[in-house]
Protein backbone atom coordinates (compact mmCIF):
# COMPACT_ATOMS: atom_id res chain seq x y z
CA UNK A 1 0.00 0.00 0.00
CA UNK A 2 1.14 3.57 -0.59
CA UNK A 3 2.77 5.26 2.38
CA UNK A 4 0.56 8.31 2.82
CA UNK A 5 0.10 10.79 5.63
CA UNK A 6 -3.26 9.88 7.17
CA UNK A 7 -3.67 13.16 9.08
CA UNK A 8 -7.16 14.59 8.88
CA UNK A 9 -6.02 17.86 7.34
CA UNK A 10 -4.17 15.99 4.58
CA UNK A 11 -6.89 13.58 3.51
CA UNK A 12 -9.66 16.18 3.73
CA UNK A 13 -7.66 18.59 1.60
CA UNK A 14 -6.89 15.87 -0.93
CA UNK A 15 -10.56 14.88 -1.21
CA UNK A 16 -11.74 18.49 -1.51
CA UNK A 17 -9.16 19.42 -4.15
CA UNK A 18 -9.67 16.22 -6.14
CA UNK A 19 -13.44 16.57 -6.36
CA UNK A 20 -13.25 20.27 -7.12
CA UNK A 21 -11.09 19.25 -10.08
CA UNK A 22 -13.43 16.55 -11.41
CA UNK A 23 -16.78 18.11 -10.44
CA UNK A 24 -18.05 18.78 -13.96
CA UNK A 25 -16.97 15.43 -15.41
CA UNK A 26 -18.28 13.49 -12.44
CA UNK A 27 -21.64 15.23 -12.62
CA UNK A 28 -21.97 14.33 -16.28
CA UNK A 29 -21.12 10.71 -15.55
CA UNK A 30 -23.63 10.41 -12.72
CA UNK A 31 -26.45 12.52 -14.20
CA UNK A 32 -28.56 9.63 -15.48
CA UNK A 33 -26.92 6.79 -13.55
CA UNK A 34 -29.97 6.06 -11.38
CA UNK A 35 -32.19 5.63 -14.43
CA UNK A 36 -30.22 2.54 -15.41
CA UNK A 37 -30.15 0.87 -11.98
CA UNK A 38 -33.49 -0.41 -10.66
CA UNK A 39 -31.83 -1.99 -7.61
CA UNK A 40 -30.44 1.33 -6.41
CA UNK A 41 -33.80 3.00 -7.01
CA UNK A 42 -35.44 0.24 -4.96
CA UNK A 43 -33.01 0.84 -2.08
CA UNK A 44 -33.63 4.59 -2.13
CA UNK A 45 -37.41 4.04 -2.25
CA UNK A 46 -37.15 1.76 0.80
CA UNK A 47 -35.19 4.44 2.62
CA UNK A 48 -37.86 7.00 1.76
CA UNK A 49 -40.50 4.69 3.20
CA UNK A 50 -38.51 4.39 6.43
CA UNK A 51 -38.20 8.16 6.72
CA UNK A 52 -41.95 8.56 6.32
CA UNK A 53 -42.55 5.83 8.91
CA UNK A 54 -40.30 7.77 11.30
CA UNK A 55 -42.56 10.81 10.98
CA UNK A 56 -41.00 12.59 8.03
CA UNK A 57 -38.82 15.66 8.18
CA UNK A 58 -35.43 16.79 6.85
CA UNK A 59 -33.09 14.26 5.27
CA UNK A 60 -29.35 14.91 4.90
CA UNK A 61 -27.51 13.51 1.89
CA UNK A 62 -23.97 13.68 3.28
CA UNK A 63 -21.29 13.62 0.61
CA UNK A 64 -23.93 14.47 -1.98
CA UNK A 65 -21.57 15.20 -4.86
CA UNK A 66 -23.48 16.69 -7.81
CA UNK A 67 -26.83 16.05 -6.12
CA UNK A 68 -28.24 13.23 -8.23
CA UNK A 69 -29.22 11.15 -5.17
CA UNK A 70 -30.58 14.24 -3.40
CA UNK A 71 -32.73 14.85 -6.46
CA UNK A 72 -33.98 11.26 -6.41
CA UNK A 73 -34.91 11.51 -2.74
CA UNK A 74 -36.72 14.77 -3.38
CA UNK A 75 -38.64 13.07 -6.18
CA UNK A 76 -39.70 10.42 -3.67
CA UNK A 77 -41.32 13.13 -1.57
CA UNK A 78 -38.57 13.67 1.00
CA UNK A 79 -37.38 17.03 2.29
CA UNK A 80 -33.83 16.25 1.21
CA UNK A 81 -30.81 18.53 1.21
CA UNK A 82 -27.17 17.92 0.31
CA UNK A 83 -23.87 18.47 2.09
CA UNK A 84 -20.48 18.01 0.43
CA UNK A 85 -16.87 18.81 1.23
CA UNK A 86 -16.18 20.07 -2.30
CA UNK A 87 -17.30 23.63 -3.15
CA UNK A 88 -17.00 22.66 -6.82
CA UNK A 89 -19.48 19.84 -6.39
CA UNK A 90 -21.88 22.07 -4.47
CA UNK A 91 -21.72 24.67 -7.22
CA UNK A 92 -22.59 22.02 -9.81
CA UNK A 93 -25.41 20.64 -7.63
CA UNK A 94 -26.95 24.06 -7.06
CA UNK A 95 -26.85 24.85 -10.75
CA UNK A 96 -28.38 21.50 -11.75
CA UNK A 97 -31.02 21.39 -8.99
CA UNK A 98 -31.90 24.99 -8.05
CA UNK A 99 -35.04 23.88 -6.20
CA UNK A 100 -32.98 21.92 -3.64
CA UNK A 101 -30.66 23.08 -0.85
CA UNK A 102 -26.95 22.29 -0.95
CA UNK A 103 -24.26 23.39 1.50
CA UNK A 104 -20.49 22.97 1.76
CA UNK A 105 -19.58 20.92 4.85
CA UNK A 106 -17.63 17.97 6.18
CA UNK A 107 -19.06 14.77 7.60
CA UNK A 108 -16.28 14.93 10.21
CA UNK A 109 -17.89 18.04 11.75
CA UNK A 110 -21.45 18.48 10.53
CA UNK A 111 -22.85 21.98 11.00
CA UNK A 112 -26.29 20.65 11.89
CA UNK A 113 -28.13 20.86 15.19
CA UNK A 114 -28.44 17.81 17.42
CA UNK A 115 -31.44 15.71 16.41
CA UNK A 116 -32.26 18.02 13.51
CA UNK A 117 -32.74 15.42 10.74
CA UNK A 118 -35.09 12.46 10.47
CA UNK A 119 -32.94 10.55 8.00
CA UNK A 120 -29.36 10.54 6.78
CA UNK A 121 -27.73 8.91 3.77
CA UNK A 122 -24.02 8.56 3.01
CA UNK A 123 -23.98 7.09 -0.48
CA UNK A 124 -20.49 5.93 -1.41
CA UNK A 125 -19.14 9.02 0.38
CA UNK A 126 -17.44 7.14 3.22
CA UNK A 127 -15.04 5.49 0.80
CA UNK A 128 -12.40 8.21 1.24
CA UNK A 129 -12.58 8.35 5.05
CA UNK A 130 -9.68 6.60 6.84
CA UNK A 131 -10.62 3.66 9.05
CA UNK A 132 -9.61 5.45 12.23
CA UNK A 133 -11.91 8.38 11.39
CA UNK A 134 -15.04 6.35 10.61
CA UNK A 135 -16.21 5.88 14.23
CA UNK A 136 -16.09 9.65 14.82
CA UNK A 137 -18.04 10.23 11.60
CA UNK A 138 -20.69 7.77 12.78
CA UNK A 139 -20.91 9.69 16.05
CA UNK A 140 -21.61 12.82 14.01
CA UNK A 141 -24.36 10.96 12.14
CA UNK A 142 -25.91 9.81 15.41
CA UNK A 143 -25.74 13.30 16.91
CA UNK A 144 -27.70 14.96 14.11
CA UNK A 145 -30.27 12.16 13.70
CA UNK A 146 -33.46 12.03 15.72
CA UNK A 147 -33.97 8.89 17.86
CA UNK A 148 -35.25 6.13 15.62
CA UNK A 149 -34.19 7.99 12.48
CA UNK A 150 -33.00 5.78 9.60
CA UNK A 151 -29.44 5.79 8.26
CA UNK A 152 -28.51 4.42 4.84
CA UNK A 153 -24.91 3.68 3.85
CA UNK A 154 -23.46 2.53 0.53
CA UNK A 155 -19.81 1.52 0.05
CA UNK A 156 -17.34 -0.73 -1.77
CA UNK A 157 -16.85 -4.26 -0.45
CA UNK A 158 -13.36 -5.62 0.10
CA UNK A 159 -10.21 -5.01 2.10
CA UNK A 160 -7.65 -2.22 2.22
CA UNK A 161 -7.52 0.72 -0.13
CA UNK A 162 -6.05 1.89 -3.39
CA UNK A 163 -4.66 5.30 -4.26
CA UNK A 164 -6.69 6.93 -7.02
CA UNK A 165 -4.56 9.40 -8.97
CA UNK A 166 -6.73 9.93 -12.03
CA UNK A 167 -10.42 9.72 -12.82
CA UNK A 168 -13.60 11.09 -14.35
CA UNK A 169 -12.37 12.48 -17.64
CA UNK A 170 -8.70 11.83 -16.97
CA UNK A 171 -8.35 14.63 -14.42
CA UNK A 172 -5.70 14.29 -11.68
CA UNK A 173 -6.86 13.14 -8.27
CA UNK A 174 -5.23 12.05 -5.03
CA UNK A 175 -7.61 10.09 -2.84
CA UNK A 176 -7.63 6.79 -1.03
CA UNK A 177 -10.53 4.56 -2.07
CA UNK A 178 -11.34 2.23 0.82
CA UNK A 179 -13.06 -1.15 0.54
CA UNK A 180 -14.69 -2.57 3.66
CA UNK A 181 -16.50 -5.69 4.80
CA UNK A 182 -20.14 -5.10 5.76
CA UNK A 183 -19.61 -6.83 9.09
CA UNK A 184 -16.90 -4.37 10.07
CA UNK A 185 -19.01 -1.37 9.12
CA UNK A 186 -21.95 -2.85 11.03
CA UNK A 187 -19.80 -3.23 14.15
CA UNK A 188 -18.70 0.42 13.93
CA UNK A 189 -22.37 1.39 13.67
CA UNK A 190 -23.36 -0.62 16.75
CA UNK A 191 -20.52 0.90 18.75
CA UNK A 192 -21.70 4.39 17.71
CA UNK A 193 -25.25 3.79 18.96
CA UNK A 194 -27.08 2.42 15.93
CA UNK A 195 -29.14 -0.70 15.41
CA UNK A 196 -28.34 -2.41 12.12
CA UNK A 197 -31.58 -3.34 10.38
CA UNK A 198 -30.62 -4.83 7.01
CA UNK A 199 -27.67 -5.57 4.77
CA UNK A 200 -27.55 -6.03 1.01
CA UNK A 201 -24.76 -6.86 -1.43
CA UNK A 202 -25.05 -5.29 -4.87
CA UNK A 203 -23.44 -6.83 -7.97
CA UNK A 204 -21.92 -9.71 -5.93
CA UNK A 205 -20.24 -11.21 -9.00
CA UNK A 206 -18.36 -8.02 -9.86
CA UNK A 207 -14.68 -7.63 -8.97
CA UNK A 208 -15.62 -4.95 -6.43
CA UNK A 209 -19.20 -5.47 -5.20
CA UNK A 210 -21.17 -2.80 -3.40
CA UNK A 211 -22.84 -3.06 -0.01
CA UNK A 212 -25.82 -1.27 1.47
CA UNK A 213 -26.56 -1.09 5.19
CA UNK A 214 -29.80 0.16 6.75
CA UNK A 215 -29.54 1.22 10.39
CA UNK A 216 -31.46 3.36 12.87
CA UNK A 217 -30.36 5.61 15.70
CA UNK A 218 -30.91 4.14 19.14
Amino acid sequence: MPNLDSGAATWLTDVRTSYDTVAGSYAELMRDSLDADPYIRMVLASFAELVRAAGGGPVADVGCGPGHVTRQLGGLGLDAFGVDLSPGMIEVARRAHPHLRFEVGSMTDLVLRDGSVTGLIAWWSLIHVPDDEVPAVFQQFRRVLRPGGPLLLGFHVGDGFRLKTQGYGGHPMRVRVHRRRPGRVAEWLREAGFTVRAEMVLAPEETVPGAVLFASRR
